[in-house]
Protein backbone atom coordinates (compact mmCIF):
# COMPACT_ATOMS: atom_id res chain seq x y z
CA UNK A 1 0.00 0.00 0.00
CA UNK A 2 1.33 3.48 -1.03
CA UNK A 3 1.07 5.39 1.97
CA UNK A 4 0.44 9.39 0.90
CA UNK A 5 0.52 12.65 3.25
CA UNK A 6 -1.94 15.72 1.30
CA UNK A 7 -0.14 19.41 2.20
CA UNK A 8 -2.48 22.04 0.91
CA UNK A 9 -4.36 24.42 2.68
CA UNK A 10 -7.54 24.36 0.57
CA UNK A 11 -9.93 21.97 1.77
CA UNK A 12 -11.66 21.52 -1.89
CA UNK A 13 -8.52 20.50 -3.45
CA UNK A 14 -7.75 17.99 -0.65
CA UNK A 15 -10.93 16.33 -1.23
CA UNK A 16 -10.61 16.44 -5.15
CA UNK A 17 -6.95 14.86 -4.85
CA UNK A 18 -8.44 12.27 -2.41
CA UNK A 19 -11.37 11.42 -5.04
CA UNK A 20 -8.84 10.80 -7.51
CA UNK A 21 -6.75 8.11 -5.53
CA UNK A 22 -9.46 6.54 -3.76
CA UNK A 23 -9.82 4.67 -6.97
CA UNK A 24 -6.48 3.26 -6.62
CA UNK A 25 -6.74 -0.41 -4.97
CA UNK A 26 -2.81 0.25 -3.86
CA UNK A 27 -2.89 3.73 -2.42
CA UNK A 28 -4.20 5.60 1.15
CA UNK A 29 -4.31 9.03 2.06
CA UNK A 30 -2.74 8.56 5.78
CA UNK A 31 -2.76 12.16 6.74
CA UNK A 32 -3.60 15.43 5.49
CA UNK A 33 -1.78 19.29 6.06
CA UNK A 34 -2.99 22.86 5.71
CA UNK A 35 0.41 24.05 6.60
CA UNK A 36 4.02 23.75 7.15
CA UNK A 37 3.79 22.87 11.03
CA UNK A 38 1.04 20.52 10.20
CA UNK A 39 3.47 19.25 7.60
CA UNK A 40 6.17 18.34 9.38
CA UNK A 41 4.30 16.99 12.69
CA UNK A 42 2.92 14.54 10.28
CA UNK A 43 5.72 13.25 8.54
CA UNK A 44 7.35 13.01 12.03
CA UNK A 45 5.19 10.73 13.56
CA UNK A 46 3.50 9.10 10.09
CA UNK A 47 5.31 6.08 7.84
CA UNK A 48 5.13 7.59 4.55
CA UNK A 49 5.97 6.67 1.05
CA UNK A 50 5.03 10.20 -0.44
CA UNK A 51 4.15 13.68 0.46
CA UNK A 52 1.85 15.80 -2.50
CA UNK A 53 3.02 19.46 -1.55
CA UNK A 54 1.34 22.66 -2.82
CA UNK A 55 3.70 25.06 -3.47
CA UNK A 56 1.78 28.06 -2.05
CA UNK A 57 0.98 26.67 1.44
CA UNK A 58 0.25 29.96 4.04
CA UNK A 59 3.33 31.21 5.92
CA UNK A 60 6.56 29.04 4.59
CA UNK A 61 6.49 28.62 1.00
CA UNK A 62 5.85 24.96 -0.48
CA UNK A 63 9.63 25.63 -1.93
CA UNK A 64 10.69 26.60 1.90
CA UNK A 65 8.72 23.23 3.32
CA UNK A 66 10.40 21.26 0.54
CA UNK A 67 13.92 22.25 1.50
CA UNK A 68 13.21 21.41 4.87
CA UNK A 69 11.97 18.13 4.00
CA UNK A 70 14.80 16.73 2.60
CA UNK A 71 16.92 18.11 4.89
CA UNK A 72 14.84 15.65 7.50
CA UNK A 73 14.21 12.75 5.65
CA UNK A 74 16.15 12.91 2.35
CA UNK A 75 14.84 9.72 0.89
CA UNK A 76 10.80 10.63 1.07
CA UNK A 77 9.87 11.65 -1.83
CA UNK A 78 8.04 14.86 -2.69
CA UNK A 79 5.67 15.23 -5.26
CA UNK A 80 4.82 18.98 -5.62
CA UNK A 81 1.47 20.27 -7.15
CA UNK A 82 0.63 23.85 -7.86
CA UNK A 83 -1.77 26.34 -9.76
CA UNK A 84 1.06 28.13 -11.88
CA UNK A 85 2.38 26.62 -14.97
CA UNK A 86 5.38 24.43 -15.00
CA UNK A 87 7.67 27.24 -16.38
CA UNK A 88 7.42 29.06 -13.29
CA UNK A 89 8.31 27.16 -10.14
CA UNK A 90 8.89 23.64 -11.73
CA UNK A 91 12.80 24.07 -12.30
CA UNK A 92 13.28 25.73 -8.56
CA UNK A 93 11.40 22.56 -7.17
CA UNK A 94 13.53 20.32 -8.86
CA UNK A 95 16.43 22.02 -7.89
CA UNK A 96 15.02 21.86 -4.51
CA UNK A 97 14.82 18.12 -4.68
CA UNK A 98 11.09 17.48 -5.40
CA UNK A 99 11.09 13.98 -7.41
CA UNK A 100 8.89 15.46 -9.47
CA UNK A 101 6.26 18.67 -10.37
CA UNK A 102 2.57 18.54 -11.32
CA UNK A 103 -0.13 21.40 -11.91
CA UNK A 104 -3.32 21.18 -9.98
CA UNK A 105 -4.75 21.61 -13.58
CA UNK A 106 -3.28 18.31 -15.03
CA UNK A 107 -3.43 16.25 -11.70
CA UNK A 108 -7.01 14.16 -12.61
CA UNK A 109 -4.66 12.91 -15.60
CA UNK A 110 -1.05 12.94 -14.00
CA UNK A 111 -1.41 12.20 -10.31
CA UNK A 112 -1.74 8.33 -10.27
CA UNK A 113 1.44 7.99 -12.53
CA UNK A 114 3.18 10.59 -11.39
CA UNK A 115 2.77 9.25 -7.46
CA UNK A 116 4.20 5.75 -8.83
CA UNK A 117 7.04 6.94 -10.87
CA UNK A 118 8.37 8.90 -7.92
CA UNK A 119 7.35 6.31 -5.20
CA UNK A 120 9.17 3.62 -7.53
CA UNK A 121 12.67 6.29 -7.50
CA UNK A 122 12.06 7.90 -10.72
CA UNK A 123 11.63 11.63 -11.55
CA UNK A 124 8.11 12.96 -12.30
CA UNK A 125 7.90 15.77 -15.30
CA UNK A 126 5.93 16.21 -18.09
CA UNK A 127 6.79 16.41 -21.62
CA UNK A 128 6.62 20.42 -22.14
CA UNK A 129 9.16 20.40 -19.49
CA UNK A 130 11.47 17.41 -20.45
CA UNK A 131 12.01 19.98 -23.98
CA UNK A 132 12.31 22.68 -21.93
CA UNK A 133 15.15 21.29 -19.42
CA UNK A 134 16.73 20.17 -22.54
CA UNK A 135 17.02 22.98 -24.28
CA UNK A 136 18.35 25.03 -21.31
CA UNK A 137 21.28 22.48 -20.44
CA UNK A 138 23.49 24.80 -22.11
CA UNK A 139 21.86 28.18 -21.22
CA UNK A 140 23.38 28.77 -17.40
CA UNK A 141 25.26 31.72 -19.13
CA UNK A 142 23.14 33.69 -20.24
CA UNK A 143 20.07 33.13 -17.54
CA UNK A 144 17.44 35.56 -17.22
CA UNK A 145 17.84 38.10 -14.32
CA UNK A 146 15.50 36.58 -12.52
CA UNK A 147 17.05 33.35 -12.14
CA UNK A 148 19.33 35.39 -9.74
CA UNK A 149 16.52 35.88 -7.18
CA UNK A 150 16.14 33.27 -4.37
CA UNK A 151 13.18 31.69 -4.07
CA UNK A 152 11.38 34.10 -1.63
CA UNK A 153 12.17 36.81 -4.37
CA UNK A 154 11.19 35.31 -6.52
CA UNK A 155 7.29 34.08 -4.75
CA UNK A 156 7.34 38.05 -4.06
CA UNK A 157 8.29 39.31 -7.55
CA UNK A 158 5.32 37.45 -9.11
CA UNK A 159 2.97 38.83 -6.84
CA UNK A 160 4.16 42.12 -6.97
CA UNK A 161 3.82 41.32 -11.26
CA UNK A 162 0.29 40.48 -10.58
CA UNK A 163 -0.85 43.66 -9.60
CA UNK A 164 -0.90 42.38 -5.39
CA UNK A 165 -0.73 45.67 -3.23
CA UNK A 166 2.61 45.22 -0.29
CA UNK A 167 -0.22 44.77 2.14
CA UNK A 168 -1.81 41.75 0.25
CA UNK A 169 1.31 39.62 0.00
CA UNK A 170 2.64 40.33 3.67
CA UNK A 171 -1.01 39.14 4.80
CA UNK A 172 -0.71 36.36 2.43
CA UNK A 173 2.83 35.43 3.17
CA UNK A 174 2.40 36.27 7.05
CA UNK A 175 5.08 38.48 6.77
CA UNK A 176 5.27 41.98 7.83
CA UNK A 177 5.09 45.41 5.44
CA UNK A 178 8.75 45.93 6.13
CA UNK A 179 9.75 42.92 5.34
CA UNK A 180 8.10 42.84 2.12
CA UNK A 181 9.48 45.93 0.94
CA UNK A 182 12.63 44.75 1.91
CA UNK A 183 12.49 42.04 -0.49
CA UNK A 184 11.23 44.32 -2.93
CA UNK A 185 14.15 46.61 -2.79
CA UNK A 186 16.29 43.50 -3.06
CA UNK A 187 14.76 42.23 -6.16
CA UNK A 188 15.04 45.77 -7.93
CA UNK A 189 18.66 46.07 -7.29
CA UNK A 190 18.77 42.26 -8.35
CA UNK A 191 16.97 42.80 -11.39
CA UNK A 192 18.41 46.30 -11.96
CA UNK A 193 15.02 47.94 -12.02
CA UNK A 194 13.50 51.03 -10.60
CA UNK A 195 9.74 50.25 -9.96
CA UNK A 196 7.38 47.86 -9.81
CA UNK A 197 5.85 49.16 -13.39
CA UNK A 198 9.26 47.75 -14.58
CA UNK A 199 9.06 44.32 -12.52
CA UNK A 200 5.33 43.88 -14.46
CA UNK A 201 6.59 44.84 -17.71
CA UNK A 202 9.33 42.14 -17.59
CA UNK A 203 7.26 39.43 -15.89
CA UNK A 204 4.70 39.81 -18.58
CA UNK A 205 7.66 39.63 -21.51
CA UNK A 206 9.04 36.62 -19.64
CA UNK A 207 5.63 34.68 -19.03
CA UNK A 208 5.78 34.78 -15.29
CA UNK A 209 2.61 36.07 -14.59
CA UNK A 210 -0.69 34.47 -15.90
Amino acid sequence: MIKILIADDHQLIREGLKKILKEEHDMSVVGEGGNADEVFKLVRESDLDVVLLDISMPGRSGLEVLKELKHTHPKLPVLMLSMHPEDRFAVRSLKAGASGYITKESAGEELVSAIRKVVGGGKYISMFLAEKLAFGLDADSGRPPHEALSDREFQVMTMISAGKKMTEIAEELSLSIRTVNTYRARILEKMQMKNNAELIHYAIQHGLVD
